[in-house]
């Protein structure tokens, strides 16, 4: 991938000059899952320990972002692989839940994965207990691209986020991007990794990507130093295929790249993280839902950062998303 000389694309243009995404926001995920999340103290080895909380929930990456579009305040469309046997508890829970959440999910055979998270609340430490996905195939990723392409709409921007199948499946995935920029308008925004993740880009499908530094790394072919222009010019080479790119880079941050430049930003505040379990997705939500308010870029990057801020200290669960807006601290600038 080679450097682009900075210039303006109609498709960004357009964005910036209206200051919203006037269509419907479809989140699309391949690798669902129901997360069971375990909070304690002093856990290891060999203990008995009473929990202080575990929770179960619908989740993978894309759901996670629609539900931080809910704490937000920001309707979305979920679609995407669930499994048929327990698709229905699955649209009991968002109903009770997030009413936000419109689930457009397609049912394939089998049930959904479990995936475990360990948080030990008093080192800081976590452990992540993952299944693999079996539920995309050419049939039922073919399946769901007709279903998807007969729900689109003008303007609508779908977000492609999480674990992307094997190779085997590369024609029928292209083929569910490409059903998401058919419509004169539609956008792709996509959060992933691996070899599937650069041939998306590649193809020039993605309208948005938000890797983080390790996932840039990947799609650049060598290692870049995590510091905020070093990243910055590595990501500018990426604008020949895509027209932004948003890096997270953990408790540093993120970073945000366009034609028009480049910005940095961080919390300002020094706590100690509860979970960074979602932070990314709840970053990439935070800026989906900031360009929907407003034309700048650098304030659609201060929305992702309280977003994923609050998300660490597990502010999303307990706390509105009007206070967290107003006591998180944040500090954008341009590079």
């Amino acid at each position: 991938m080679s450097r682009v000389k900075r210039g303006r694309s109609p498709t960004e243009d357009g964005v910036l000059r209206e200051g919203t995404l006037r269509g419907n926001i479809l989140t699309i995920g391949l690798a669902p899952a129901w997360d069971v999340t375990c909070l304690g103290r002093g856990l290891d080895w060999g203990r008995h320990v009473t929990l202080e909380s575990q929770s179960i929930r619908p989740a993978g990456k894309a759901l996670n972002v629609s539900r931080a579009l809910a704490w937000l305040g920001q309707s979305s469309i979920a679609t995407g692989l669930w499994g048929r046997e327990d698709i229905g508890q699955l649209r009991r829970v968002l109903r009770q839940t997030t009413p936000q959440i419109e689930p457009y999910l397609t049912p394939v055979p089998g049930a959904t994965r479990v995936n475990v998270t360990i948080v030990d609340s008093e080192r800081s430490q976590e452990m992540h207990l993952r299944c693999p996905s079996a539920l995309a195939s050419s049939r039922s990723l073919g399946t769901l691209t007709t279903r998807l392409t007969k729900r689109l709409k003008h303007q609508d921007l779908c977000v492609l986020s999480g674990a992307l199948p094997g190779a085997d499946l590369t024609e029928a995935l292209l083929g569910l991007c490409r059903a998401c920029v058919h419509r004169r308008g539609t956008r792709l925004v996509v959060d992933s990794y691996g070899p599937l993740f650069k041939t998306i880009v590649e193809e020039k499908l993605a309208w948005l990507i938000a890797p983080n530094v390790q996932e840039l790394e990947e799609l650049l072919g060598r290692p870049i130093r995590n510091t905020p222009r070093t990243l910055a010019n590595a990501a500018e080479e990426l604008l020949t295929y895509s027209t932004m790119v948003l890096v997270s880079r953990g408790k540093q941050g993120a970073l945000l790249v366009t034609r028009r430049g480049a910005w940095r930003g961080r919390c300002r505040h020094r706590k100690k993280a509860l979970s960074t379990v979602g932070c990314g997705d709840y970053l990439l939500a935070g800026f989906v839902a900031g360009l929907r308010q407003t034309s700048r870029p650098s304030a659609a990057l201060t929305v992702a950062l309280k977003t994923a801020t609050a998300r660490a200290w597990g502010w999303s669960d307990q706390r509105t998303w009007s206070a967290a807006r107003r006591d998180i601290q944040v500090e954008v600038a341009r590079i």
